[in-house]
């Protein structure tokens, strides 16, 4: 087994909010000079810069997993991973024709920006990214598996956007093997009030949208290889793991 430090969620320019400095080449290499061992490329409800992210990470000598974060039905944010590029396209495309059609407000959300690997700009997302998809939160993990992904509750912590702020717990149907909780989280105090918690692989990460919001690493999988595949395997329970 490696221990694999690891940050599974990461926005880039594309996403709203996001900063501009959130380039592919930026992202990567800070990642590399923090000391990660693999991350994920999670944009809101679009995975149109995850090619450009893995491509550096491939030319950089650093894992990078393509990834989305879905807001559902609920306006739960869920964690979506894939072992290659065309599945997460294919899983983008599936969330495209199942969301609402609204235009970006630039002003208010600022610019949804698509990158190449050069970090330079071919193109621009018109559609608002944050809006709730038509996908309800029971079924991500079977949609996720279809894609040959895992999908994992975001940030269950915080008082928005989380299945604990807008479900109050996480249904059992819902068959998801791991959560995410903030850096700032006690885990202590979430198991004791969350039961459903106990079976399930806790992920600490950072949900930045800015490179000085991407921390240190802290939190680590032991993983058989640090490959998505291995980390897909982990976090649909096929494989049994340790971690931290």
């Amino acid at each position: 087994m490696k221990r694999v430090y690891y940050d599974l969620h990461l926005h880039s320019c594309l996403s709203p909010c996001g900063s501009h400095d959130m380039t592919p080449n930026n992202i990567v290499n800070m990642a590399k000079l923090l000391g990660y061992d693999m991350i994920a490329l999670t944009d809101h409800n679009s995975c149109l810069n995850c090619q450009a992210a893995v491509t550096v990470g491939k030319r950089n000598g650093l894992v990078v997993v393509p990834g989305m974060e879905l807001c559902t039905a609920e306006d739960a944010h869920t964690i979506c991973l894939f072992q290659t590029v065309a599945d997460a396209m294919e899983f983008h495309q599936y969330v495209k024709e199942h969301s609402p059609v609204m235009n970006n407000n630039k002003g208010t959300f600022g610019s949804q920006i698509i990158m190449n690997d050069l970090d330079e700009p071919i193109g621009e997302e018109t559609h608002l990214l944050i809006n709730a998809a038509n996908i309800g939160i029971d079924d991500v993990v079977e949609l996720a598996n279809q894609y040959h992904g895992a999908a994992f509750p975001a940030h269950i912590d915080r008082s928005a956007y989380s299945v604990f702020s807008t479900l109050g717990a996480i249904p059992p149907e819902t068959n998801f093997k791991a959560a995410e909780i903030t850096p700032y989280a006690d885990a202590g105090d979430l198991l004791r009030e969350h039961s459903e918690l106990r079976d399930k692989i806790l992920l600490r990460n950072s949900d930045a949208h800015y490179l000085e919001h991407m921390r240190e690493p802290n939190a680590w999988l032991a993983l058989p290889e640090c490959t998505p595949e291995c980390l897909i395997a982990a976090l649909n329970g096929e494989i049994d793991i340790t971690w931290k």
